[in-house]
């Protein structure tokens, strides 16, 4: 399985060459190739990446504003997602249900429900091509089911919006926001995943000073027992 970050910026006005685009993975498994989520940056490009399957992990403009103008192929969305982009002109709409795997090109993809937005509720994606498997969840509070979402995965691909300040915020019992990374770093820790990579890069560490930041955030790791880095566009991970 070889992952390519096409794009690790969020939603955010700050963009290095670096972290130029919206965050968006694409999975190679066996010859075909599946592109996890398309935010604005990438409307009208979408064709020149000719992903055989695009799954959305909720509807924010960069995550999903790419398929305003279509979808070249197969798009696999939650429900709640599909409500909130129901004007999008795509015709091969499939419905991805919470905890209900499904096999796409090989790869089995399954959805779990995380906290981040109360109006654009997300999940994040477990992805496995043999006997490789990775939970990506780019924009996220809290895992539901984190235990299960995170066995057996080799890397955990989370949220750079913060490193160590809290970006959660509360709505009545509801919460949203960005959980930084040392609190991801720890999950990991606890699940036994031994690898993390963090892309959707905040305005901490676009406009920041990165190198100082990643190390900083290399040392967390090391603290737990977990290899760590931080994505930049273009960058390739094999997992044997």
């Amino acid at each position: 399985m070889k992952l390519t970050f096409l794009g690790t910026r969020g939603e955010i006005e700050a963009r290095t060459s670096r972290h130029r685009m919206h965050s968006s993975l694409m999975v190679s498994y066996r010859g075909s190739e599946v592109m996890v989520d398309c935010g604005a940056d990438w409307l009208c490009q979408i064709n020149d990446l000719r992903p055989k399957a695009i799954f959305v992990t909720h509807a924010h403009p960069d995550h999903a504003w790419g398929l305003k103008g279509g979808g070249p192929c197969p798009v696999y969305a939650p429900e709640e997602t599909w409500r909130l982009i129901q004007d999008y002109d795509v015709r091969d709409r499939h419905v991805v249900e919470h905890r209900r795997a499904v096999e796409v090109r090989g790869m089995v993809v399954e959805a779990f429900p995380v906290e981040h937005s109360v109006r654009a509720p997300a999940v994040g994606y477990k992805i496995s091509g043999g006997r490789a498997a990775i939970f990506y969840a780019p924009d996220v509070v809290y895992i539901h089911d984190r235990e299960q979402a995170l066995e057996g995965a080799k890397l955990y691909v989370g949220d750079g919006a913060t490193v160590v300040r809290s970006m959660v915020r509360r709505r009545g019992d509801a919460l949203f926001g960005h959980a930084p990374i040392r609190t991801q770093l720890t999950w990991c820790q606890k699940e036994g995943v031994s690898r993390a990579i963090f892309t959707h890069c905040g305005t901490e560490l676009v406009a920041g000073d990165e190198p100082s930041l990643v190390a900083r955030i290399e040392e967390m790791a090391r603290e737990r027992g977990i290899r760590t880095e931080v994505a930049h566009d273009g960058m390739e991970v094999v997992l044997r």
